[in-house]
Formats: structure tokens, sequence, C-alpha cells
């Protein structure tokens, strides 16, 4: 039997990079936030945690390419919330935004994660923002720590 790869939850000298979108910031913030205390529970520094402001979901990709491709970071957490409106508008954000995230995570050489919420209501964002279901960017850095370990290991 080969190798089993699996990657832990450790910080170390990471750098990590929050690109954050301003729209919905009453939830991103407690996204970020929720990222923030994961990383540094798992020995990250304050110094090693960036937070980059975009204007919007739909921003987050083409800047996570760029801080990607800087080659500063180890990782970058992309940290959004697109909430269901009365117009077909969350539908064209939502599928475009994850399309974009996915498509940079594909393309760099350090983990790029996906940690926008997408819900129909503001009381379902609240909730996954550090309430009762958890909370999506502590969730986001627990995959990027992982994925960093991971990487750093094949």
């Amino acid at each position: 039997m080969g190798r089993m790869l699996s990657g832990k939850l450790v910080a170390g000298e990471t750098r990590f990079a929050l690109v954050a979108s301003r729209f919905n910031e009453f939830i991103v913030s407690r996204l970020i936030e929720g990222a923030q205390d994961e990383l540094s529970r798992h020995g990250a520094s304050d110094e090693a945690v960036d937070v980059i402001w975009v204007p919007g979901a739909l921003e987050l990709a083409m800047v996570a390419q760029r801080v990607a491709r800087s080659k500063q970071y180890g990782a970058v957490l992309c940290l959004g919330a697109v909430i269901r409106g009365g117009t077909p508008h969350f539908d064209y954000v939502a599928g475009q935004t994850a399309r974009g995230i996915a498509q940079v995570a594909l393309q760099a050489d350090v983990p790029v994660v996906f940690g926008v919420l997408t819900t129909d209501t503001i009381e379902q964002a609240v909730e996954r923002a550090g309430t009762k279901a958890g909370n999506r960017g502590a969730d986001a850095a627990r995959a990027a720590m992982e994925l960093v370990n991971l990487y750093q290991q094949i």
C-alpha cells in the first residue's frame, strides 16, 4: 500500500490573504472574524493575516487571482455574502462568483478557498456567519490550513 496524505490544521509560518466583499459587510465582517479567530487558534500571528477588501462578490475572483500570483501568501480565502433579492441578480452574481473563484483555484499554485455565503434570506446569512450554523469564515480558514499543509506534502 502506498502513502496516505492528509493535511493538518496548522497555520505555522504561512501568510493568509482574506479577500473580502464589502457588499453585505455586516455579514462579511463576521466571516472575517471567524477566519481570523480560527487561524489564530492554530498558530497564525496577526501579522500573517491580511484582509483585502473588494467592492462586491464578483470582484473576489479577479483580486484573488492577483493575490495568488503575487506569491506573498500561502493561501487565499474568498469571503462574501450573496443574498437573494426580488430580482434575478442573485442568480448571476452567485453563479459567476462561484465559477470565477473555482477557475482561480484551479490555476493557482496556492490554495484558493471559497468562503462565500449564498443564501435566500438575511436570516440564513446571519446563521451561517456565526450563530446557529457555525461560521463559514472559520470553515474556510480550516480548509485553507489543511490545504496548505497538504500542498507541502505533494
